[in-house]
């Protein structure tokens, strides 16, 4: 009863965060604003959701699966990198426009 109750509460927090990264993703007015919808919150809601997996999952199995770990890992590790990447692609941009 307990963790159906925490894994209610992390899958409806998730989701509030999955849906305000994604309606600042849209909203947001430039690229450099936008980037924190998808990188933050987004992040943080997937993240959240992954965690009401491992709590049912572990008080059905007993056990957390390597899987349901790995899933945060490589989120937490390719979001920063690609929000990095598309930083400086926007800015090399942005300096290329004022050049000409």
């Amino acid at each position: 009863m307990i963790a159906e109750a925490i894994a209610s509460l992390l899958i409806v927090t998730g989701a509030a965060f999955v849906l305000l990264g994604s309606i600042g993703l849209v909203r947001l007015p430039d690229i450099f604003t936008r980037l924190h919808g998808p990188t933050k919150a987004t992040t943080l809601g997937v993240g959240a959701i992954v965690a009401a997996s491992s709590v049912a999952a572990y008080a059905v199995n007993g056990d957390i699966s390597l899987r349901e770990l790995t899933i945060p890992l490589f989120l937490f590790i390719t979001a920063p990198v690609s929000a990095h990447l598309i930083g400086k692609v926007a800015l090399k941009d942005a300096a290329a426009r004022r050049q000409n």
